[in-house]
């Protein structure tokens, strides 16, 4: 039963993934439509709408049709390229791919781990979250002190955290596809949605202390 719904999620999550992606890079190569975005009020709608749909999904995918969930988190990929596509401006293309495919081999490593491994996670999930929390603030403070030193020390914590995180979230999406409690249509795309999280923010981090701005080429 695990082999055949992990398929499922990395397949849904490799599609989220694409649709970001490809999202993002429409986006910036249209500046105009940059300007809209990160100009004025939008972003901090569209960022809205985005920890909107995030809550939405992971509060009711379990409950709701298959179509309706697969729907979402499609919507959620594409929203969620709008505000990646700063990327594509900030840094050279080539470097955004050699640290995606630095980010894909981490989170593979990990993400076996998780799959493999007899030791239990479940005590280490509060640990992380707390974490979690305690990088968001970081980080937020940061915004204001602008401290490049600090900025490294938060996103080196950040993939310690976010590695942890995928190696925990592959245990308890195995947890839960054992209990079936979760139509397996709906697990796939709650592990997808799950898993494309930690991905996203692992790749995020990396491409922080590894990634070639444009102005330093």
């Amino acid at each position: 039963m695990t082999n055949k719904i992990m398929p499922k999620i990395f397949g849904w999550m490799f599609i989220g993934l694409l649709v970001t992606f490809f999202t993002g890079y429409y986006v910036a190569l249209h500046p105009e439509t940059m300007l809209k975005i990160f100009g004025g009020w939008s972003l901090l709608i569209i960022i809205l709408i985005e920890l909107g749909l995030v809550i939405f999904l992971s509060a009711k995918v379990a409950t709701m049709k298959p179509a309706t969930a697969i729907v979402s988190f499609i919507i959620y990929s594409a929203v969620s390229g709008l505000t990646f596509s700063s990327i594509f401006i900030t840094y050279d293309l080539g470097s955004i791919m050699y640290v995606f495919l630095l980010a894909a081999i981490i989170f593979a490593v990990f993400a076996l781990i998780g799959a493999t491994t007899k030791t239990d996670f479940t005590k280490v999930g509060p640990y992380l979250f707390i974490g979690l929390i305690a990088i968001l603030i970081c980080s937020i403070i940061n915004i204001f002190i602008t401290n490049s030193t600090f900025d490294l020390i938060i996103s080196i914590i950040a993939i310690a955290i976010f590695v942890a995180y995928t190696a925990y979230d592959v245990q308890q999406i195995k947890r839960l596809n054992s209990l079936s409690l979760i139509p397996e249509d709906n697990l796939a795309i709650y592990g997808a949605l799950t898993l494309y999280l930690d991905f996203i923010n692992l790749f995020i981090r990396l491409l922080q202390i590894f990634g070639i701005s444009r102005s330093d080429d």
